[in-house]
């Protein structure tokens, strides 16, 4: 990696690594690294080109945010960790999970999708009406962020069924997420496990105690 990715680590245990969504940083997570740092090393990254990590000259793309991820963790000799990813960081973490299973424990996706239309339509033409006022002003770093939200991710479902990683699939039941995409997820992973939380798409931010705790127990089965 050609870059040295921001971070903050918290507590001790087991890792748990969290990857937030697009245009975020790892702020996003400040009630999970609140709650999880007693039990677990919660290492909350920046992705390429977000908060605090530099940009570096790679694509940015979500399969170099995998890859990145990988080189991470051998940086910090960590052989394999529980992964919590929300929103393009849940597409992330199921990338990485496919390139290399045995160095998850678990995976939480929270709010993740398959490909782009998986998104509801109203979300789509929010992002599409984003897209051409960057255009119009010419804004490259918000073109090149909206960008993968608007063409990526590509993931078969049909991938899915090899992961036999524990695997717990949540999101909000108002979530910038089909709720019938969310489910094609679950019931693509082998036993995974399917929670819905009162809210919208940002539920571990806005609903901080329910989602906790969803992933806590989830954690510790």
């Amino acid at each position: 990696m050609n870059i040295q990715l921001h971070y903050t680590e918290h507590g001790s245990g087991e890792p748990l690594v969290l990857l937030h969504g697009n245009g975020e940083d790892s702020s996003y997570f400040e009630h999970q690294i609140a709650f999880f740092q007693d039990r677990y090393r919660v290492i909350a990254v920046d992705t390429r080109g977000h908060g605090k990590s530099p940009r570096g000259t790679a694509p940015l793309t979500l399969n170099q945010f995998a890859d990145d991820l990988r080189a991470f963790m051998d940086e910090l000799d960590i052989a394999s960790a529980h992964i919590l990813g929300f929103s393009d960081g849940a597409n992330v973490a199921m990338l990485f999970a496919l390139a290399h299973p045995t160095r998850v424990k678990s995976l939480v996706l929270n709010g993740g999708n398959l490909f782009p239309e998986g998104l509801t339509e109203q979300t789509r033409r929010e992002i599409d009406e984003e897209y051409e006022q960057a255009v119009a002003t010419n804004d490259e770093d918000q073109l090149e962020l909206l960008r993968l939200m608007i063409d990526e991710p590509h993931i078969d479902p049909v991938q899915l069924s090899g992961l036999n990683m524990p695997t717990l699939v949540v999101a909000g039941t108002d979530d910038m997420i089909e709720e019938a995409h969310t489910r094609l997820i679950a019931e693509s992973i082998p036993n995974a496990q399917l929670t819905l939380i009162e809210g919208t798409h940002f539920i571990a931010f806005e609903n901080p105690d329910a989602f906790n705790r969803v992933v806590s127990e989830f954690l510790v089965r």
